[in-house]
């Protein structure tokens, strides 16, 4: 949620649909990194129901893009997002309670989908935090599969400051991050806490340029082939929870489809003269 207590800029208004509240940028010296950038600078980047629509929408769009093969999730002018902008989101409350409803196949309403359609995705996502990273921004930044900080960032599951809980896929992530106790702890309190600290708790790796973090890791992501890091992917999200038998039978099923996949020959041969791979477009959906 937007807190009160950081420093906040006049509003701006446009007609309907015509901010670009999200930002996409294919990288040109990493070939295959996408950037994506949450657009409200004068609002801290903080989160209406337009932005997380345009968040959802240009996760699909980059789904079926093959060439894809790390995004980067970042906010522009020095901040991740200060949270939920209340008073553009309650403007509206009808059209607030159409937004809770849940998506049959999906199982979550566009509130949780924003944050959890990053986890859908077949390609590695990177969360880079600077600046405010409170309520809603923490859950995006947590559906992500990787998270740089700098130090001095401002982390905050600041929900409970507002009389709410963690509604925003919240639960699901943390609990995936924390142990039980923190995560209540950080539910109950709101409390305002480091990146260094977040660190600590194991929400993020702290660094002291988060950007520069996030594409290192993607340049070394993108050395390998684009099928067997969406399969480990896949595989480690659809395990996390299993018992031993639905485990390693997940492990035969994904393994059985890259023995026979173009690019683990590609890998292979490139390993075997010693040279850079020259992958294909990636085959998983």
């Amino acid at each position: 949620m937007t807190d009160t207590s950081a420093p906040t800029a006049p509003s701006t208004s446009s007609a309907p649909g015509t901010d670009q509240l999200v930002t996409t940028e294919y990288s040109e010296s990493i070939p295959g990194l996408v950037h994506v950038r949450l657009n409200r600078p004068r609002k801290l980047n903080s989160l209406t129901i337009d932005l997380l629509q345009q968040l959802i929408s240009t996760a699909h769009a980059l789904r079926r893009d093959r060439s894809v093969r790390v995004v980067i999730l970042s906010g522009t002018e020095g901040n991740f997002s200060a949270g939920l902008d209340f008073a553009d989101t309650l403007k509206s409350p009808p059209r607030m309670l159409s937004h809770f409803i849940p998506r049959p196949l999906r199982g979550t309403n566009t509130f949780q989908e924003a944050p959890w359609t990053w986890r859908r995705l077949p390609f590695p996502v990177i969360a880079a935090v600077e600046g405010y990273c409170f309520g809603g921004g923490v859950q995006i930044a947590c559906g992500a599969d990787f998270r740089f900080t700098s130090n001095d960032a401002h982390w905050s599951v600041l929900e409970a400051k507002w009389g709410l809980v963690p509604d925003m896929s919240g639960i699901m992530s943390l609990k995936q991050l924390l142990p039980i106790d923190e995560v209540k702890r950080l539910a109950m309190t709101g409390e305002i806490f480091s990146g260094e600290r977040a660190a600590e708790l194991g929400l993020a790796r702290a660094v002291e340029d988060p950007l520069a973090a996030a594409e290192e890791l993607a340049r070394q992501i993108i050395e390998r082939s684009p099928d067997s890091m969406a399969l480990a992917k896949k595989l480690v999200d659809e395990t996390w929870e299993s018992g031993e038998r639905r485990t390693f039978a997940r492990e035969r099923l994904r393994q059985a489809r890259l023995l026979v996949s173009k690019n683990a020959e590609i890998a292979r041969k490139a390993a075997q003269k010693k040279i850079p791979p020259k992958f294909r477009p990636r085959a998983v959906r």
